[in-house]
């Protein structure tokens, strides 16, 4: 048996400094804000190379509030990636402004900016790149095309704090930066948890008051904000797994190059070719030159990819499911990020037609895309189980 993820085979060896942690701030009854919090931020300032970082309540809520602080609103739209997570394009409808869907990279599965480029009206205001699966979208692009059109960049880093552009880390090159603390992250918290960074000092300033309710001082409110305080029990449980994170990332990365390495000598196994990237009409051809059924991601020599997901892509319609099952069967995990792209969403039917065409790459990826465990702590025979299980998968011509 192989789980996706296993929290627990990470968390318990830390178990009494878990303990000590909670205990710090069970008797100290300060459990809004306070020192735990701004001990966090700074060192998560440290590790983004941010000047200032705010602990907030989710990385949803942390794009929500980038949203907030930058003025984005009723009549403007903004460019997020079709393929993603929903709270990317969720939370700019629920600042009141429009979703366009912009469609991917066929290699690094990342924001496709030449998509973007053409999307771009007179109400374009802002465009999020997200750093997808621990590995950082093409920012030189995103930041050209932005002060191109004077546009606001909050970098969704979700999945990839640490993980770094041509030396920058993910999350410090845009205007805001936003992180997520979920479980299932690479620095994953013990509940919802997310972080916001920025350069600018009034931009922060802006960020910390409306983190609680718009208001400064306390019950005189400038604007109207939000709850979005990080709990200070989830900053000192993720400060003891911070010194650890290194580790951690060095591991994941091991464990991509295993997999790599090992799933390439399978007939039909091939690594996605960094010179497609952005490529989607020449992506047919060479699938059917390499004679690829199942494509193995890629991390750019320019990046540090951290490898919060490791997502192959299954050629042919419905071999995925198929793969899906199989690995189901032999009770390896696994997971399809994400089998709707955005622009397809059902709470997204009303938004104006051009705000989700040309989105085939997105799409493609949605029917091929599946991830395997990639975690840590895997063993070396979980790994080789894993990978004798899409061999196998193979070897049957399903």
């Amino acid at each position: 048996m192989v789980p996706l993820l296993d929290v627990n085979a990470q968390n318990h060896p830390l178990e009494a400094e878990f303990t000590e942690a909670f205990l710090r701030v069970f008797r100290s009854g300060q459990f809004i804000m306070g020192p735990e919090v701004s001990a966090l931020e700074e060192k998560i300032a440290a590790l983004t190379a941010s000047k200032h970082a705010l602990g907030v309540s989710s990385g949803t809520d942390a794009i929500l509030l980038a949203l907030m602080a930058l003025g984005i609103g009723p009549g403007d739209e903004v460019l997020v990636p079709a393929y993603t997570f929903f709270a990317t394009a969720g939370c700019v409808s629920r600042a009141g402004a429009t979703p366009v869907f912009v469609d991917a990279c066929p290699v690094c599965f990342n924001i496709d900016v030449s998509d973007a480029r053409a999307k771009v009206t007179v109400r374009t205001k802002a465009i999020i790149p997200v750093h997808l699966f621990g590995q950082a979208a093409d920012m030189d692009a995103v930041m050209a095309l932005a002060e191109e059109h004077q546009l606001k960049v909050i970098e969704d880093g979700a999945q990839s704090i640490g993980a770094s552009y041509k030396g920058r880390p993910c999350g410090s090159i845009g205007h805001i930066g936003t992180y997520s603390f979920f479980p299932s992250k690479n620095l994953g918290g013990f509940g919802d948890g997310g972080a916001l960074v920025c350069q600018d000092d009034e931009l922060a300033e802006q960020c910390r008051v409306l983190r609680v309710h718009g208001s400064k001082p306390k019950y005189f409110h400038h604007f109207v904000g939000g709850n979005f305080r990080l709990d200070p029990l989830q900053a000192a449980m993720l400060m003891v797994k911070l010194p650890h994170y290194g580790d951690y990332t060095r591991k994941r990365q091991a464990n991509a190059a295993y997999y790599t390495e090992r799933l390439l000598r399978t007939s039909g196994v091939v690594q996605a070719d960094p010179a497609h990237c952005r490529c989607g009409s020449t992506q047919a051809a060479w699938l059917e030159e390499t004679g690829a059924r199942v494509v193995l991601p890629v991390g750019y020599g320019h990046n540090e990819h951290i490898w919060n997901q490791y997502t192959l892509r299954i050629v042919d319609e419905g071999r995925r499911d198929a793969l899906k099952d199989f690995l189901i069967g032999r009770k390896i995990g696994c997971e399809i990020y994400y089998p709707v792209t955005m622009d397809q969403q059902r709470c997204f039917a009303d938004t104006p037609e051009s705000s989700r065409r040309g989105c085939d790459v997105a799409r493609r990826l949605s029917r091929e895309a599946i991830s395997i465990p990639i975690y840590p702590e895997l063993s070396e025979s979980q790994k080789d189980e894993v990978i004798s299980a899409i061999q196998d998968f193979l070897g049957l011509g399903v």
